[in-house]
């Protein structure tokens, strides 16, 4: 913003990492420990802080103070981006009281500045993730990290913010955590938390219970052979290596005692002796454990579905090894999905020709609607994406055992050197069929509110459950999305520690495309109508889905932040009818 010298407003930001919160703090200034009681004993520990923190006030030289404007120049409610010379922050007024955070979303970098404030909180214009304006924690996600907080004074009606420099730079903030305290006196093949999956639900899961002073075994265990990763990446930048998408460094799970056990299946759970058997017979103990297995992509059961070069895109090796033969060769997606579409989009630039075999008439018609799917399809189609609606796979023949032609019911033969299936997927819980663990008929794991089952003790989050979903009258659902996993995990976490504390996140998810997002937030199963504003053939607009006379959902592409805006309105219980939006 345009710096007036006759208005000058002081900020001043303080490395957040060595904040402590009034309860954490003994009178003497140090952490006081906190006493868990695990197994029945009480065990003692400290928080640890972020191993990489350093204190800006043992370096001076580390800190910046700035006037940033007159205290008259940002009205209640208002947001502005500040320049403190060596990095920007974000200055907000709400209820006469300024704060200042970072400026930017540690997700995927989005300006806060462009998002929602509301009740204390800043609510990411492209993903959903909320921040807490007075401590900088993540509240909603995506992401894992919180932002960094700075302090503002006000001296002769101008606002001053001081900050350290080295937090201006990362804009992001890891909350402290405990570490495991004696991990030599383990067993082995028993732990106190136990998390079968390692994507968002899990790790958040293991997170949380650190962030919360939980200080005795935690292991996490997966079929992958990476440590967790970001995997919405996998079909929306398909060259991405695995150490570029961690969601944490290595160094990350050391330092606070997350193990992690790559290749690892679980083949069955013994409730009654809280035992988890792994597939090479290895039998593991457990307390609490946490089900996060996510789901698996169905396969395609025509002829010829053996042959070489046909790809379920579960991995980062097969999004690479998929880029990599599609390059000027012709692709075939099967499935107009979120997976299909994002894949073909992303091959458009690469490969010579690409296809996409659907049996709707209309690309995401079920989720977006008509209206909208057409107008994606368009837009596909301007890309040179052929489409092949209504009809589906009857044959894959090959030549040399490798892929060379895709029969489509409709007679019609599509050469294809490499095919990308993404018809849907199945709750992997098949291993649980014997447990006693309640799942309904689809496969699906029953949780409460709490995320737990119907055992004591085994919770269960993610892809695989259906939970009750405050916006929707707690209606069971399923809702198969990266910050929803995110959100179970944490509240797993919060009642493997007794908080009581129950899920009502509003669901928010995201799909690119030629570089453009559609973004989505609420719950829109069984709409009966969709009122659109804006300009579709533009691919500029908001669609908000309706069932009966309430707004259950609502899209958009190019109109932020209206999808953040309708999130934390539904967020704070209140109805949006029909009207309003017409």
């Amino acid at each position: 913003f345009l710096f007036v010298p006759a208005v000058e407003v002081k900020i001043e930001v303080v490395i957040p990492e060595k904040e402590r919160s009034k309860e954490e703090m003994s009178p003497n200034g140090k952490a006081s420990p906190l006493v868990y009681k695990v197994n029945g004993t009480a065990r003692h520990y400290h928080l640890e802080e972020h191993p990489i923190a350093s204190n800006p006030y043992h370096n001076p030289k580390d800190v910046v103070e700035a006037s940033v404007c007159h205290v008259k120049d940002l009205e209640n409610g208002q947001m502005r981006e500040v320049d403190l010379g060596c990095g920007k922050a974000l200055l907000i007024k709400e209820n006469g009281e300024f704060y200042a955070m970072g400026h930017k979303c540690p997700h995927y970098g989005a300006p806060l500045v462009k998002g929602v404030l509301s009740k204390g909180r800043v609510r990411c214009p492209w993903h959903g993730a909320c921040f807490n304006i007075s401590t900088g924690d993540i509240e909603d996600f995506p992401g894992l990290d919180s932002l960094p907080r700075f302090q503002v004074k006000i001296e002769k009606e101008k606002v001053y913010i001081r900050a350290s420099k080295q937090a201006l730079q990362t804009q992001r903030r890891t909350k402290m955590m405990a570490k495991c305290i004696s991990l030599s006196n383990y067993n082995l093949s028993s732990t106190n938390v136990l998390i079968i999956g390692a994507g968002a639900a899990g790790l958040v899961c293991a997170e949380t219970l650190r962030q919360e002073g939980f200080s005795d075994r935690i292991v996490m265990c997966t079929m992958d052979r990476h440590l967790p990763y970001d995997r919405p990446k996998l079909s929306k930048s398909m060259d991405s290596h695995p150490e570029q998408i961690a969601l944490r460094p290595k160094e990350f799970f050391r330092a606070y005692d997350i193990e992690v056990l790559t290749e690892m299946q679980v083949a069955a759970v013994d409730i009654k002796n809280k035992t988890a058997v792994f597939k090479d017979g290895f039998k593991m103990e457990y307390n609490k454990l946490l089900i996060a297995t996510g789901n698996t992509p169905k396969a395609l059961s025509c002829k010829g579905k053996e042959v070489e070069n046909v790809f379920n895109i579960r991995t980062p090796e097969d999004a690479n090894r998929v880029v990599k033969l599609a390059t000027s060769k012709n692709v075939v997606i099967v499935g107009a999905s979120f997976l299909g579409m994002e894949v073909a989009a992303y091959l458009t630039e690469r490969a010579h020709s690409v296809s996409v075999v659907e049996l709707e008439e209309v690309p995401f018609k079920k989720f977006f609607g008509e209206r909208v799917g057409r107008a994606v399809m368009k837009m596909f189609e301007n890309n040179r994406v052929k489409f092949y609606m209504q009809t589906e796979v009857s044959e894959l023949r090959e030549q040399e055992g490798k892929l060379k032609e895709v029969v489509l019911k409709s007679g019609k033969v599509l050469r294809a050197d490499v095919c990308v299936v993404g018809i849907g997927a199945v709750p992997a819980t098949g291993f649980l069929k014997q447990s006693g663990i309640n799942i309904d008929s689809k496969g699906f794991i029953v949780v409460n509110k709490m995320m737990q089952t119907n055992i004591p003790g085994v919770f269960a989050a993610g892809d695989a459950v259906t939970f009750p979903l405050a916006l929707r009258n707690n209606k069971k659902v399923n809702v198969p999305h990266w910050q929803m996993a995110h959100m179970h995990g944490r509240i797993a976490a919060l009642n493997m520690l007794a908080h009581g504390m129950e899920i009502s996140t509003v669901p928010y998810l995201w799909t690119a495309m030629f570089g453009k997002s559609i973004r989505y937030a609420g719950h829109g199963e069984g709409f009966d109508d969709v009122v659109i504003q804006g300009d579709l053939d533009e691919l500029k607009f908001v669609a908000f889905y309706t069932k009966s006379d309430e707004v259950v959902a609502v899209a958009s592409m190019n109109y932020d932040p209206i999808v953040s805006k309708v999130a934390e309105v539904l967020a704070a219980g209140r109805t949006i009818r029909k009207r309003d939006v017409e």
